[in-house]
């Protein structure tokens, strides 16, 4: 491990708002979950009442209920990666470089203006961290097939299942990426995206070894949670119809999963901000590793072509201040 527990947990600790509201937005979504999937079932038990096996709906109802919420939830990600996810790593950047940030419920706000002097709309920001994620998905893929950063020999099946590792760890690394183009406060959040994610290159091996060591360990906790809450969730079997007794899986599945994106998450994102920005210390963007992800991804060339087109906004002037600008008048020149 290159991070410190004890760091990631202060730091969690510091950010108590972002953790209370995170539980809130996630634990809503797992009950909206369960409502849905209720609600699913008991149509399709009243639906199917007048059939060879009364009731036998319920289950493929609930089912449709799940996937209905599923649909939702996708619908808003970006509004929770703008909300929640994008403010709570910019004051976590904050609490890991040791500066003031507001305590209590201004935390929260704080957090907003953070992310709003950079990405003043929500749709900004989302497509940066699709774009950020396939390029990410890209390269990992160039370098674990040219030259594996895992030491295991020719075994194909092997190096799918560890790439699949692999893969699933970075969606915690397009934060991390994210967190650092907030903590620069460049003007051009595409251009600090370009050479965040060429540091992010040229550290590849660390931040991986590191990633997927999390990864496995936020899912096993994950996996232990899912069996915890099995219990109390198989209580619902008693008042279920028959058909949709088995839809207690999906609804411990869906708490064990706010449990993890409301607590666990946070605390992966703070263990690889530590990393990345002890590698990246004193580093400046390689042009080797700008020419290597150049190579494999098409999406850092839609990057770049964003970065080198982007026009800062213009800053306003309040009037008291234009009241005091004394410009002096435009002189015509001869001949103009």
């Amino acid at each position: 491990m290159n991070f410190s527990v004890g760091a990631s947990l202060g730091a969690l600790v510091r950010t108590w708002p972002f953790i209370v509201f995170r539980i809130l937005i996630y634990f809503g979504v797992a009950v909206a979950y369960m409502l849905s999937m209720g609600m699913g079932a008991g149509l399709g038990y009243v639906l199917t009442l007048g059939a060879e096996e009364p009731g036998a709906g319920a289950g493929i109802g609930g089912l449709v209920g799940f996937g209905v919420a599923a649909g939702v939830l996708y619908w808003l990600r970006e509004y929770i990666l703008y909300l929640v996810k994008a403010g709570h790593i910019a004051v976590l950047g904050h609490v890991l470089d040791r500066t003031e940030i507001p305590e209590g419920q201004a935390q929260i706000t704080f957090a907003r203006q953070e992310v709003t002097k950079q990405f003043a709309e929500s749709s900004s920001l989302f497509l940066l961290d699709q774009l950020i994620k396939g390029i990410l998905r890209a390269f990992t893929r160039t370098v674990l097939t040219i030259g594996s950063i895992i030491p295991i020999p020719a075994i194909q099946t092997l190096l799918r299942f560890g790439l699949k590792i692999v893969e699933v760890s970075l969606s915690y690394v397009d934060e991390i990426i994210l967190s650092h183009i907030m903590r620069t406060k460049a003007e051009n959040p595409w251009s600090a995206g370009r050479d965040s994610l060429i540091l992010y290159a040229q550290n590849y091996k660390t931040m991986i070894k590191n990633a997927v060591f999390l990864t496995v360990i936020l899912y096993g906790l994950t996996f232990v949670l899912f069996l915890l809450i099995l219990g109390p969730a198989g209580l619902l079997a008693a008042v279920m119809p028959g058909g949709a007794a088995w839809l207690t899986i999906f609804i411990a599945i869906a708490f064990a999963w706010a449990v993890k994106a409301a607590v666990l998450e946070p605390f992966a994102i703070a263990c690889l901000m530590q990393v990345y920005f002890r590698e990246i210390e004193g580093q400046t963007p390689n042009p080797e590793w700008e020419a290597k992800l150049d190579q494999a991804s098409d999406k850092f060339r839609e990057l770049k072509d964003k970065a080198l087109a982007y026009v800062v906004p213009a800053k306003s002037v309040s009037p008291e201040m234009s009241e005091k600008t004394d410009v002096p008048p435009v002189q015509s020149q001869p001949g103009s």
